[in-house]
């Protein structure tokens, strides 16, 4: 098994956070895991995006071209990364900032209101774990529970109070998307 996880958005949206919490929950459960961050000069609302690759066994490249799961937090990321996904693949997509509906009827798209979650779970800056939840919902590879553990395990000691709003955001994003995943399939 290998999958390939791009995730994409501004600077400031936890982009590159929420590639780490998933390799950290990969490299947990026994994994061979790579994570390769990009992002622009600035410093906050340039380009940035990460890849997870996740594997039982050696990678033999940390680079995507083509892959199976993306997830895009904005509408720049998302007229870019639509075309790219696999077919057959999965996008999930940050609903609040984009305007359009998918181009491609070959791939399960999912439309979450990413920032409408995370601020009626306290904080506007959850909208990544909020994302992961919803990524979680048709990702058989990680678990729900093995992600939090694995937030838990490698989140700093100052901010494990935090670790309830994450849980929250998590949960939230992915009980949006089982739901969307469960209608579609009827």
């Amino acid at each position: 098994m290998q999958k390939e996880i791009l995730i994409a958005g501004f600077g400031g949206q936890g982009v590159l956070f929420a590639g780490q919490v998933l390799a950290y929950a990969a490299m947990d459960a026994g994994r061979v895991v790579t994570w390769i961050p990009s992002y622009g000069p600035e410093m906050r609302g340039g380009t940035a995006n990460c890849t997870v690759v996740i594997a039982d066994e050696e990678i033999g490249s940390p680079l995507v071209k083509h892959p199976p799961v993306v997830i895009a937090l904005n509408l720049p990321s998302f007229d870019k990364y639509e075309a790219l996904v696999q077919p057959g693949g999965m996008l999930v997509v940050n609903q609040s900032m984009v305007d359009r509906a998918a181009k491609r009827s070959d791939i399960t798209v999912v439309f979450v209101p990413g920032n409408e979650i995370a601020e009626e779970t306290g904080d506007r800056r959850l909208l990544n774990m909020v994302m992961v939840g919803a990524l979680l919902a048709a990702f058989p590879e990680l678990q729900l529970d093995d992600v939090k553990a694995a937030l838990k395990a490698h989140l700093p000691e100052k901010h494990q109070k935090l670790l309830p709003n994450n849980f929250a955001a998590m949960d939230k994003g992915y009980e949006v998307a089982k739901g969307q995943l469960e209608t579609a399939a009827v």
